[in-house]
């Protein structure tokens, strides 16, 4: 072949072009997209759920507009950075979950915030943000799949905080740190045996949980589950009220703001943990359905970037950001719907609440990071 005949067959698109708007921004306008809908909607729901209470959306709002500035600032980070910072960012957090334990403020019956001047935080929610880059940051180092001594190592980096939480006591916040931890190691390829032996230590770690780790009002949540009906004007009444919010819109619901059950109050939490039963009530089976279209964009956006992730520990920290936020999600549905104990788990980018709004963008900004910051060609973007 004349080498005029070769040079002519080769595809020089894409060679030599400028970086698109988004690699040069660092912004995944895709997944962008799809997460201001899903928090536009959740302002518009907010707005019913709490009364036609403007200043809390507007409040809501203003948080969602520092969590998008957030996102992009996070976005720029290069992977490489999150992955070299790591072990600081993890030593950090610990310090600040033992500060809880020693200086935190009580409320309502918790511990779980450190007061400064002029506002207070809760060091948990950064931790939600800091195990999985942790856990990747480890893994990413080692030959995979990991060997026993290197899945021993992972589980006492994910116990530790664990722990300190539950002690605050937040059970939601503990599961779902846990289980950022626990993706991690398992899209790091678990060998069999090892999955197999876990899932055998499972049913005496209940029993230890249960007598030893769990406080009164957390065992009565889960009875509560097993059996509402045994105290309605008590424990059972939010699962009972949730559900006949959910069963009561039907397929079209009753229409925004008509709402029964949360504007007559006998829905507790209407605009934080049990918001999706709104939902439920005032848009029907339609609005749910709708919702949950929303959420799978989202999750297959996060999918798609983990798989084009071009290191592992972009393949790990996107992978596991993306089955976090579905815990999110099958928590608090499972929950409302009483699938499963009640826990706190707020609906994701809808309920009320500007640290987690802040948490779940900056975890989406760490996704667009992975994805805009990959190499073509051997030109990092």
């Amino acid at each position: 072949m004349a080498n005029q005949d070769f040079v002519r067959q080769i595809n020089l698109d894409g060679i030599g072009r400028a970086p698109g708007l988004g690699l040069r921004w660092h912004i995944d306008f895709v997944l962008l997209g799809f997460l201001l809908l899903l928090c536009a909607s959740g302002l518009f729901l907010l707005y019913s759920a709490t009364g036609q209470d403007l200043s809390v959306v507007i409040r809501q709002a203003t948080y969602l507009g520092i969590s998008l500035l957030a996102m992009l600032l996070v976005s720029q980070i290069p992977p490489r950075v999150l992955m070299q910072s790591a072990k600081w960012f993890y030593t950090g957090g610990v310090l600040l979950l033992l500060a809880v334990l020693l200086f935190g403020v009580h409320s309502k019956g918790a511990q779980r915030w450190i007061q400064l001047p002029g506002f207070r935080f809760q060091p948990s929610e950064i931790i939600k943000l800091i195990m999985p880059i942790t856990m990747a940051a480890f893994l990413a180092r080692r030959r995979l799949p990991p060997s026993l001594k290197d899945v021993a190592l992972s589980l006492l980096i994910v116990a530790v905080p664990v722990v300190l939480i539950a002690k605050q006591p937040d059970l939601g916040t503990s599961i779902l740190i846990g289980s950022s931890g626990i993706f991690v190691l398992l899209l790091a390829g678990l060998r069999k045996r090892i999955i197999f032996s876990a899932i055998c230590m499972a049913v005496p770690s209940i029993y230890i949980l249960w007598h030893f780790f769990m406080y009164d009002y957390q065992k009565r949540r889960v009875l509560t589950f097993l059996n509402p009906e045994s105290d309605p004007w008590g424990s059972g009444w939010n699962i009972i009220q949730s559900t006949i919010a959910i069963g009561s819109g039907g397929v079209d619901g009753k229409g925004w703001l008509m709402g029964t059950q949360s504007h007559l109050d006998f829905l507790p939490e209407s605009h934080t943990d049990f918001i999706l039963a709104v939902l439920a009530e005032e848009f029907g089976l339609v609005g749910c359905l709708t919702l949950f279209t929303t959420y799978a964009l989202i999750l297959g956006r996060g999918i798609f970037i983990t798989l084009n992730a071009d290191t592992l520990f972009g393949r790990l920290l996107a992978g596991s950001i993306t089955l976090t936020f579905f815990v999110y999600i099958f928590v608090n549905v499972g929950m409302v719907s009483g699938l499963l104990p009640v826990v706190g788990v707020p609906l994701p980018l809808v309920s009320r609440g500007g640290t987690s709004l802040i948490t779940l963008l900056v975890g989406f900004g760490f996704l667009m990071s992975i994805h805009t910051h990959r190499s073509f060609l051997g030109v990092s973007h």
